[in-house]
């Protein structure tokens, strides 16, 4: 655009003394800062100790494989930090064996391959190969954190996703009517502006508008519904003006499209959780997975056929990914003070049974117990010079090497001395934190850990890297919608280290200089729904 001729004579004619910026002078500009912000990025990175991965593939109107792989760690504030580390072309086949290397050399670029404890992806079945690549990896480097045991985090909004879009499989004739009464209604303003006309005469007092669904996206079917449902008494009036309409819902089908609308509503509140801008920590997640079950649980025992179609096939979707105890959920929730094992045992026969749930909460001490004594094996002896103790007396001196060599034995034998209880012990003990109504929903598990190191120096440490894991891929979703619009149609032709480059320094700029856009809780949910939807092989 830059060097078009007529948009060359347009700034001459406003300032002929003016000299507009080259593309390539612009573009090295570009590339120079994203090498000068790599390395500061890098330069952080260096004192992360642990940071955890999401990535997803992308791919552009040039109908090129994008790999987007985002770093999500705390820095020295306790702070959550997300940045991108990534946003390279993947040339295909997309394989898993290709995906897991791809990811290795973006963790060597990084020299941050030995500091990886877990990986989010989708439920793809080249990303399980890719998993097991890496794991085999890491376990042979003998970097394989938590004995790999959580290494793997399936994204818990495509899982989500995917349930529900098998329920609403068996019951499409439910809503059928809504959705074609919708689109007739839609396709000419002249209809639109009818109806609406009887909207005022009736003064329905509404802000919604007729919205239609996106078949591939199940929160707008919801969101068509929960609409379609407010401008019920005008679908029967407008019937009456247009003898072309033929899809008027019966008074069965609206009965109907209550109780679907009643069953998504609360799985729509659980997207919105899974997929914040600012993805939650993972202490939040069991509580939702539960308020799901329950609602499964509940409708099972529902007479009406339609219902119970929908219920069996999101029950079987459900048991295919968390019929198993999720070990990430569990150990995040345990580590929110004001849950502890308390949330366990209260919802673990719900979500798994009668007959089990016992053996998955012995799964999650066996678990705990493991890894706190990791953190405790892991913690690093003190290494004091004595050649840096300065020259005083030598009776002095003495006196202050006897001290150093009794801290120096404290220290390397403070685990030896018998203890009847360790701090995890002591944590589980203790009542939780009851934080009043108003703080109930602004409390920061992080922070209370934060407070807490001094009291718990272990297990402080061992809730800081678990509840900085991210438990969706909604982080590197983000990403694609800031390559569509970089990659727009009037850029189509940007080499793929330029679209890096730009997506990559723009990003990491935002986070430094704290520009994060704010947005809508679903707006990235709301893309990622529609770059994946149509993945039927998952």
């Amino acid at each position: 655009m830059v060097e078009h001729q007529f948009f060359v004579l347009f700034y001459k004619a406003l300032n002929p003394k003016f000299e507009l910026i080259k593309r390539v002078a612009l573009r090295n500009d570009c590339m120079k800062m994203f090498a000068i912000e790599k390395q500061k990025l890098r330069s952080m990175l260096r004192n992360v100790d642990r940071i955890s991965l999401t990535t997803d593939l992308w791919t552009s109107n040039q109908t090129i494989g994008y790999i987007c792989i985002t770093g999500h760690f705390l820095d020295s504030e306790w702070k959550l930090q997300k940045r991108i580390l990534n946003f390279c072309s993947l040339a295909p086949p997309h394989t898993g064996i290709a995906i897991a290397d791809c990811i290795l050399q973006c963790l060597t670029e990084w020299e941050i391959e030995d500091k990886v404890s877990t990986i989010t992806l989708d439920n793809a079945s080249s990303n399980d190969t890719a998993v097991k690549v890496l794991r085999d990896n890491f376990a042979i480097k003998g970097k394989l954190y938590f004995s790999g045991k959580i290494f793997h985090v399936r994204c818990c909004a495509h899982v989500l996703n995917l349930m529900v879009q098998d329920g609403l499989a068996e019951i499409r004739d439910v809503i059928e009517n809504i959705r074609e009464s919708v689109k007739y209604l839609k396709m000419s303003p002249s209809r639109l502006h009818k109806f609406t006309e009887i909207v005022k005469q009736l003064k329905l007092s509404t802000s919604k508008i007729l919205q239609l669904d996106v078949p591939t996206r199940w929160n707008s079917t919801y969101e068509m519904l929960e609409s379609a449902l407010e401008f019920k008494p005008v679908f029967p009036m407008y019937k009456e003006r247009d003898s072309n309409y033929k899809w008027l819902p019966s008074e069965e089908d609206w009965i109907r499209a209550t109780e679907v609308s009643k069953f998504l509503k609360i799985f729509n509140e659980v997207t919105e959780v899974f997929s914040r801008r600012q993805y939650p920590t993972s202490n939040l997640f069991l509580n939702e997975i539960w308020r799901v079950k329950e609602k499964l649980n509940d409708m099972s025992f529902d007479t009406r056929d339609f219902v119970v179609r929908m219920t069996r096939r999101m029950n079987e979707k459900f048991e295919k990914y968390w019929g198993d105890c999720n070990l990430l959920m569990a150990i995040g929730a345990v580590l929110d003070p004001r849950c502890k094992m308390q949330l366990i045992v209260f919802c673990f026969p719900q979500i798994y049974g009668e007959d089990v749930f016992q053996r998955h909460i012995d799964d999650v001490h066996e678990a705990l117990d493991m890894l706190y004594k990791e953190y405790v094996s892991s913690d690093g002896q003190i290494d004091v010079d004595a050649s840096n103790i300065p020259s005083i007396s030598s009776k002095l001196k003495n006196k202050r090497r006897a001290n150093h060599r009794f801290h120096m034995w404290s220290q390397q034998h403070r685990n030896a001395i018998p203890s009847n209880k360790t701090e995890l012990d002591m944590y589980l003990e203790e009542d939780i934190f009851k934080p009043s109504d108003e703080d109930y929903d602004k409390f920061d598990a992080l922070n209370w850990w934060k407070a807490n190191t001094l009291k718990y120096r272990y297990l402080s440490k061992m809730a800081r890297d678990i509840l900085s894991i991210p438990i969706t891929t909604v982080a590197s979703e983000a990403a694609f919608s800031a390559g569509g619009r970089v990659l727009d149609q009037y850029r189509s032709s940007l080499k793929p280290e330029t679209v890096q480059a730009l997506i990559c320094t723009g990003d990491w700029l935002r986070q430094e200089l704290g520009l994060e856009q704010s947005s809508n809780v679903d707006e990235e949910f709301t893309q990622w729904n529609t770059e994946t939807g149509l993945n039927e092989s998952t």
